[in-house]
């Protein structure tokens, strides 16, 4: 499974892709920003923890790949995807705003910046975990069909 995020103005998108050869079903997926470099949160409302330009989560493709749409609160750093079924070759894709707490250019978000920022696959009991590279983008080991 690949996943990568792309820093964009004023939204942000983070993209989860199966790049297995069978469907993903009955998991979820945590991002943690918590281990990034910067402290990065999410920045979803307009009077919060974020600096200046805000936007709420937004799913782009794969929404009836997920069970529920998740919540986020302004400054949260933590979403969980509860992954019903995603097929091989397809992805979950979503917008918002992520803001560093560390100083610097506060509204936007570098690769480095991401870097560390955790990703957890569970499944059946089994988890693994990936971090985000110095290039905002992984891959994480999940099991055969």
């Amino acid at each position: 499974m690949a996943f990568s995020f792309n820093e964009g103005a004023p939204k942000d998108r983070f993209t989860i892709t199966n790049t297995g050869s069978c469907s993903i079903e009955n998991a979820t997926i945590m991002l943690d920003l918590s281990t990034s470099k910067s402290g990065l949160i999410f920045d979803v409302t307009g009077k919060g923890a974020g600096v200046e330009v805000f936007q709420p989560l937004v799913i782009m493709t794969g929404a009836d790949a997920l069970r529920t749409i998740p919540s986020v609160k302004d400054g949260d750093n933590r979403i969980e995807l509860d992954i019903k079924q995603l097929a091989a070759g397809k992805e979950v894709s979503f917008t918002i705003d992520v803001d560093d707490t560390m100083g610097g250019r506060e509204i936007t978000v570098s690769g480095s910046e991401i870097e560390g920022a955790q990703v957890k696959f569970s499944q059946s009991g089994t988890s693994e975990t990936a971090f985000f590279a110095s290039n905002a983008s992984g891959l994480i080991k999940v099991g055969g069909c």
